[in-house]
């Protein structure tokens, strides 16, 4: 592995190398279509050797740049099935994070974004999670819901526009809330993460956070933490979301051969996202079991 000008290199590894890795948006991108493939256009060339990936470089557990988040371990993934070495560019993911990377051909997969981003073309997704309460294990709470009468009098923390503070505002919580801020420069700021952090500490008595960085987050504390995912929606607000890669409009071809890569590629991800405590729903929103 080789690391230059902002660049990582993994050597070439066939089908048999992706398991060499197993346990909040990575980028992956560039795999040329071959000359016998059907529809490629000049509009889908991608170079044919490597896989490049633009990932935030300091955004666990999603990635950073000592490729310790799942987006890394899944980008080794896919890259080892391509039998391509995989290179990196960063890039903070904010405010034209997008427009910055995916549009200016810097990359030509990203990692990590909505499914019903309308900014890129969706591949199929590769997994779908749920925001997610966490509170101290030595609390004597047992929560399962914002609705439920013991949040009363509970301090709380949310990331501010994130689908729970519609539900905090119909519940009348907002007054017992304190909102951490959703665009950050991620090279200093980790919001989430804070919130649960501040669990931890006994500064909140619960956070409602995206699931993905409330599982990882919780297991990075000194003391025991519950975590109570959420349903898949409630009264009428989504709580659950799926996650896919993003590729630029009409590259179908790009698109087809992606989906197949996740579809063959599901069980390893799955160890990999349950690895950093992600909780995954099923296709019907129920609870996959670690």
């Amino acid at each position: 592995m080789s690391h230059s000008d902002g660049a990582w290199t993994l050597p070439q590894r066939g089908p048999t190398g992706v398991h060499w890795w197993l346990p909040g948006l990575a980028l992956l991108a560039a795999l040329a279509a071959s000359p016998g493939s059907q529809g490629a256009t000049d509009h889908e060339a991608r170079a044919g050797r490597y896989l490049t990936v633009c990932g935030d470089p300091n955004n666990l557990p999603f990635s950073n740049e000592q490729l310790e988040g799942f987006e890394n371990k899944i980008a080794v993934l896919i890259a080892g099935e391509l039998n391509r070495s995989l290179h990196y560019r960063w890039w903070p993911q904010s405010v034209g994070f997008i427009r910055n990377t995916l549009q200016t051909r810097l990359c030509d997969v990203i990692m990590g974004i909505s499914t019903v981003n309308d900014l890129v073309q969706n591949t199929n997704p590769y997994y779908r999670s749920v925001y997610t309460l966490v509170y101290r294990a030595d609390a004597g709470l047992t929560l399962k819901g914002l609705d439920d009468p013991a949040v009363k009098g509970l301090r709380i923390g949310v990331v501010a526009g994130t689908p729970p503070v519609s539900l905090l505002t119909r519940y009348g919580l907002l007054g017992q809330t304190r909102s951490y801020e959703r665009a950050v420069d991620t090279r200093r700021y980790a919001p989430a993460r804070d919130a649960v952090n501040d669990v931890a500490r006994g500064e909140l008595d619960l956070a409602v956070i995206w699931g993905p960085i409330a599982g990882y987050a919780a297991r990075q504390q000194p003391v025991p933490l519950t975590l109570v995912p959420l349903p898949a929606q409630q009264d009428g607000i989504p709580l659950a979301f799926s996650v896919s890669l993003g590729i630029r409009p009409r590259e179908t071809v790009w698109k087809h051969e992606l989906n197949a890569l996740l579809e063959r590629l599901a069980p390893q991800i799955q160890t990999i996202l349950q690895g950093y405590g992600v909780p995954l729903l099923d296709n019907h929103d129920q609870l996959i079991a670690p």
